[in-house]
């Protein structure tokens, strides 16, 4: 009720459903306008990621990528309460800290889910407009792409109860978000040179990492040009990969619950 008139937060939420479905359209485009008619639609055998039967993965997959939005609003609202006092004033009115973090944390859940519902509705218009019949195949991506909008943010919601100030805790986000990137790639190439020189397979060790876990649940579908790259890489332990998105989930839960608990505000 409080933030719905808020004029960021209705900018970043109509950038962020025109993004999805934007961004959805260009790969949908791109497949069917430029892919299927060219040399190459023979060895693709005319695939559409967005049939039914691809299309929880294609659209989890591409909208992953503009989860940062959400997490930029929720960085700010959270912020805000530290630079305008309004955590003090809520403290004084009555609510214990324990209120006080549980509606921080609930923000980050309905965040996550209303995320997740727009990009089941983009799927449903994308399917449908192929012409396939309805299918759930693959729609454990739609989950994974809820874990991954939990975790990131989560991580948002700890970073902001940190360094209180939306400028520094945008900036460490980002910060932390490239740093983490460009260490998935060195750990991704090493797992490629593990198992290249040697006859154990570490997985892809970059999926081992806080943000990368959630990432490395999500992947376009296969199709036959991804399946001839992929038989050189590393194997993907799916189920570590789950594991570690959920311990994280629960890590960055709990610190940022901890960090306001017992720390001045």
């Amino acid at each position: 009720m409080k933030i719905k008139n808020y004029k960021v937060f209705l900018i970043i939420a109509i950038f962020f459903t025109i993004g999805i479905l934007l961004s959805n359209y260009i790969v949908y485009s791109v497949f069917d306008n430029m892919i299927n008619n060219s040399s190459a639609a023979m060895l693709l055998d005319k695939f559409n990621p967005y049939d039914f039967k691809y299309v929880w993965k294609s659209v989890s997959y591409t909208s992953g990528y503009l989860l940062i939005l959400p997490v930029l609003l929720l960085i700010i609202l959270i912020t805000n309460e530290f630079t305008f006092r309004t955590n003090r004033q809520n403290i004084i009115d009555g609510l214990s800290r324990n209120q006080f973090v549980n509606v921080k944390m609930t923000l980050a859940l309905i965040f996550a889910i209303c995320s997740t519902l727009i990009v089941i509705i983009t799927g449903l218009i994308f399917a449908y407009s192929t012409g396939t019949a309805f299918s759930l195949d693959g729609f454990t991506h739609v989950v994974f792409f809820f874990l991954k909008a939990l975790s990131y943010n989560l991580i948002a919601v700890f970073i902001s109860v940190w360094l209180k100030r939306t400028g520094f805790a945008v900036g460490a986000y980002f910060i932390y978000l490239g740093a983490e990137n460009i260490i998935a790639q060195l750990l991704d190439f090493w797992s490629l040179k593990i198992k290249a020189t040697s006859s154990f397979d570490p997985g892809s060790m970059g999926d081992y990492l806080p943000m990368n876990a959630s990432d490395g649940l999500l992947s376009f579908p296969d199709n036959p040009l991804k399946s001839i790259a992929k038989s050189a890489l590393p194997t993907d332990y799916t189920n570590i990969v789950i594991a570690l998105a959920i311990f994280y989930v629960v890590l960055f839960y709990w610190m940022g619950r901890r960090q306001i608990i017992k720390h001045d505000l």
